[in-house]
């Protein structure tokens, strides 16, 4: 069996307010995938409501993960079966260490002890890769951190945990070029068939160094069109106006 994260059907409420209007989406692992659209598409409400986001109500629809229907998991437990969200403005944690906090969400998710040496190990490597300063992980959890700072430690995590499937909620938002290339770099480096990644993002830049396998596009809470990289490109050229005529959206 092909191993996927497939939303089949959702729809999904807040406050009685229709968000997501029937959403169809596969993601098999080993493939990357891009999500676009303009604001209040529904895209960040997808992502939060794969997560697990107790904020958002679930009117009906399916979200299986290698086969499992998870919807009705809490967040940990859908952790711990291998999702991963990238917030898009991630939290401060005064008092918890980054290094602290990864070792103790590594264990969390296998569910024993990891030894200190495979920890550090995993922690040296994606440091590396990230082309980051050791002494950040000493620090507490995103205090002080600007916005890019945030973002590469998010993608720090995402490397260490390595999860089967990663949710990048506009993980550009706010980067410079060259933070963005960093970003991007560890993104990349976690490819391969065990991996799946769904990149929420506004625009065509980040894909230039992420580059997708498959592209869709929401509009009012719906997957309007699902193409190659060159979508991608067509939107950053015409816009979303064509777009919305085409589909009547």
């Amino acid at each position: 069996m092909t191993k996927t994260l497939e939303i089949r059907d959702l729809w999904v409420n807040v406050e009685d307010t229709p968000i997501l209007k029937g959403v169809n989406l596969t993601l098999p692992r080993g493939e990357v995938h891009a999500l676009m659209g303009p604001n209040g598409a529904g895209k960040s409400t997808l992502g939060k409501v794969i997560a697990g986001d107790p904020g958002y109500e679930v009117v009906r629809g399916q979200i299986l993960l290698d086969g499992e229907d998870i919807a009705g998991l809490e967040p940990d437990e859908r952790a711990r079966k291998g999702l991963f969200l990238a917030f898009q403005y991630p939290v401060e944690v005064p008092g918890v260490t980054i290094a602290n906090f990864l070792r103790l969400a590594l264990q969390a998710r296998y569910g024993k002890e990891v030894p200190l040496t495979e920890f550090y190990g995993k922690l040296q490597r994606a440091i590396e890769t990230l082309e980051w300063d050791e002494a950040y992980v000493t620090r507490y959890l995103n205090e002080g951190f600007s916005g890019g700072e945030k973002k590469r430690n998010e993608i720090l995590q995402l490397m260490v945990l390595e999860p089967a499937y990663a949710i990048l909620d506009e993980t550009d938002s706010g980067l410079d070029i060259d933070a963005l290339k960093v970003v991007a770099k560890g993104v990349n480096a976690m490819r391969g068939p065990d991996f799946g990644a769904l990149v929420i993002t506004h625009y065509q830049r980040l894909l230039n160094y992420i580059v997708p396998d498959v592209v869709h596009v929401m509009m009012d809470g719906r997957i309007v069109k699902t193409g190659g990289r060159e979508l991608a490109l067509e939107l950053e050229e015409r816009g979303y106006d064509w777009l919305k005529e085409e589909v009547g959206a």
